[in-house]
């Protein structure tokens, strides 16, 4: 493949996995909205604390994987752009094959999802709930 040909596949890659990490950070904010609405739902129904804690805690931890899924499409983007700056963007549409060569098992990626659940960004109005729903049923 020469030189042209692996820049164009390499953009046409970028060009069609930067929509879908947008689509993903649309996806997180839904979960978040759909965490709020539910609690407050939740709260109006008299919803017991151990169910509105166990949604907060379901819908946390869907937006860790989420986030994950996400922040895999965000590193593959960044080596694409890497490789085009450099002038050298072989090994374009590899996402998977790259993934499964450092996939780290089980554990890791219950790892990954849950450092993706932690980051503040994530954390922000889960903990918010849940220092609420402390709050309504102390």
């Amino acid at each position: 493949m020469d030189s042209q040909t692996s820049t164009n596949a390499a953009a046409r890659e970028w060009a069609v996995l930067q929509p879908l990490y947008e689509r993903y950070e649309f996806g997180a904010l839904t979960i978040k909205l759909t965490a709020v609405v539910l609690f407050f739902g939740g709260i109006v129904v008299e919803l017991h604390a151990a169910w509105l804690m166990l949604l907060i805690a379901v819908l946390w931890l869907q937006e860790g994987i989420f986030k994950t899924c996400q922040s895999r499409l965000g590193e593959r983007l960044l080596v694409i752009e890497r490789a085009i700056d450099a002038g050298d963007p072989a090994g374009a549409f590899a996402l998977h094959s790259r993934w499964q060569a450092q996939r780290r098992g089980v554990v890791g990626l219950v790892r990954e999802y849950l450092s993706s659940a932690i980051r503040p960004t994530v954390v922000f109005p889960y903990l918010v709930l849940l220092v609420l729903l402390w709050v309504f049923y102390a």
